[in-house]
């Protein structure tokens, strides 16, 4: 075993990833101590990971699926199997991981011990089969230096992790973010390398799905504003109210000024392509990046929107915490 796979552990979480789990296993150093969690998969995932020696952990089907729970699993049993691993890569079952990562991630965090998380660029395996690929490629393209949250691939020092209490099991999105403001609570830095560290491959090629995704991240703006939107950290609120000031509030003031003062009171629709051609005119990417950006972005106020309003209305009513699944 070399210096930098026995400093490290790898915990993968999945669930019907079928193709996309055997690429992710196989980037993986032949000699690093591997645990998959399996969220009820039943596409031959589980007998895969066992055929090739991963240390494999079923979830219990009678609880909530959840990727926090599942990481939490993965993390902890990697810790019983392997107590002297510092630095735990925890990855997704539906990316690979760059050969040179590892190398990369852990110097950056055995010559620092401020830092507790590391996590490079994220690419998408197919930006061009959709343009909700192209989007999910553009918005993992985030920032150098310190930051204040990472994703679902993020190289992390264990002892960090267990004195936070890792991730909250009952999040159905945004646990990363909100396990990142308490380890940054605790003074700890998050950096985000100029290094490659995984492939994605987000399979959206649908406007439901990307919708649905949306939805989920609305969900998790209105969850993490209310865990974390006191003061001084104010955790997701601004984006919480971007989202039911453009996707509610707007289009009922929309709808008054149709009804009240038609004709002319239809023109306060033009307050979206405004805001579409404000977004545009910013510097910085190239013209086509810029033009979907731009749509989408306003669209995705919406479906946001949808996902804060879920989120109250699950709050009021006492529900249990239900998955929103795009990949389907």
């Amino acid at each position: 075993m070399t210096a930098t796979s026995a400093s490290f552990g790898a915990v993968v979480i999945g669930r019907n990833e079928g193709d996309r789990l055997k690429r992710c296993l196989a980037s993986l150093p032949a000699d690093a101590r591997v645990v998959y969690v399996d969220s009820g998969s039943d596409d031959g995932s589980v007998a895969f990971a066992r055929g090739r020696g991963v240390d494999v952990v079923e979830l219990d089907r009678a609880q909530t699926f959840t990727a926090a729970r599942a990481r939490n699993t993965g993390f902890r049993t990697l810790r019983r199997l392997a107590p002297e691993i510092a630095y735990v890569q925890f990855i997704d079952g539906d990316c690979e991981l760059d050969a040179d990562w590892p190398r990369r991630a852990i110097a950056r965090l055995d010559g620092d011990d401020t830092v507790c998380a590391v996590f490079g660029r994220r690419r998408e395996r197919y930006p061009a089969r959709s343009p909700y690929n192209r989007l999910c490629d553009i918005e993992w393209d985030v920032p150098l230096g310190r930051a204040k949250a990472f994703g679902g691939d993020v190289m992390i020092r264990a002892a960090a992790l267990e004195a936070v209490g890792g991730y909250r099991d009952d999040l159905i999105a945004g646990e990363e973010p909100e396990l990142c403001v308490r380890l940054r609570s605790r003074g700890w830095a998050i950096w985000r390398l100029d290094a490659a560290m995984t492939l994605h491959d987000a399979a959206l090629t649908r406007f439901a799905q990307w919708w649905r995704r949306n939805v989920r991240a609305g969900f998790a703006f209105a969850e993490g504003a209310r865990l974390h939107g006191a003061p001084p950290e104010r955790h997701w609120v601004r984006e919480t109210r971007r989202a039911l000031i453009w996707g509610v509030a707007l289009p009922i003031g929309c709808v008054l000024a149709s009804v009240l003062a038609a004709p002319w009171g239809f023109a306060a629709w033009l307050v979206y392509p405004l805001q579409v051609l404000r977004l545009f005119l910013r510097r910085g990417r190239p013209l086509k990046e810029r033009s979907l950006l731009a749509l989408f972005l306003v669209l995705a106020r919406f479906p946001e929107a949808q996902g804060v309003l879920t989120h109250s209305f699950r709050q009021w009513t006492r529900q249990e915490p239900r998955l929103i699944e795009y990949k389907r």
